[in-house]
């Protein structure tokens, strides 16, 4: 089954065409990336490699946070707007868990870690048991300082992964690993209990915008 991925949920920008566990090309970036211009240029450029058609394209695979409200909002947008004029399956993934897919480590918990500001960060606890990569946790948002004290209570030894984690090595308690987002791990992940609705599917936020709280707070002065 031919699959196009897209993580667009933190400042990378990553695309990739699957074909069963066949990547059959991929671009990912580490630097800051404008995804409204970059995206589709990605894409079309990965299938004229792959001497692919959009058509031939057999379902969508979408990281859907949490992560960057601006950069999920182009990913999923697009995401959806090719799975409905293809009429097309579409998956949505975690994007914690996309990162947690990237590194193959038995030995530790893996913590992804994205920077949320203001010492929070979006997290998840995950862990391999044998091939398969499994959720410990929810997926939270939630800070520094409650992270740490929450892998302490764990008692297993732990490993902060993404490229966040090195950014805020000298608040998180434990060893990193630096790892951009490979969207075409997504592949490893997706079962039909990924396959969401394309007219009502909507980002894994976490928590509410800049805009929403400074709203919601002018509401509640009233």
């Amino acid at each position: 089954m031919k699959l196009l991925h897209i993580d667009t949920s933190n400042q990378p920008l990553s695309v990739s065409i699957t074909d069963g566990n066949e990547v059959l090309a991929e671009f990912n970036s580490g630097m800051r990336i404008n995804h409204s211009i970059t995206m589709m240029a990605q894409i079309e450029s990965l299938l004229a490699y792959t001497s692919l058609e959009m058509e031939d394209i057999e379902g969508i695979v979408v990281a859907k946070g949490p992560g960057s409200y601006t950069g999920l909002r182009i990913g999923v947008t697009a995401a959806k707007t090719l799975a409905y004029t293809l009429k097309i399956p579409l998956y949505a993934i975690s994007s914690l868990a996309a990162i947690a897919a990237t590194v193959r480590m038995h030995e530790f918990l893996l913590i992804p870690v994205i920077d949320a500001r203001r010492s929070h960060v979006y997290s998840g606890i995950y862990r391999y048991k044998g091939v398969k990569l499994e959720r410990i946790e929810e997926d939270m948002y939630i800070s520094i300082d409650d992270l740490n004290q929450k892998l302490r209570e764990q008692h297993l030894p732990y490993l902060f992964i993404g490229m966040d984690a090195e950014k805020l090595a000298d608040q998180l308690k434990g060893p990193n690993y630096y790892c951009i987002p490979r969207s075409a791990e997504m592949r490893r992940l997706i079962t039909e209990e990924h396959m969401v609705d394309v007219d009502t599917f909507e980002p894994t936020y976490l928590r509410i915008s800049e805009a929403e709280r400074n709203w919601q707070s002018n509401q509640d002065s009233q």
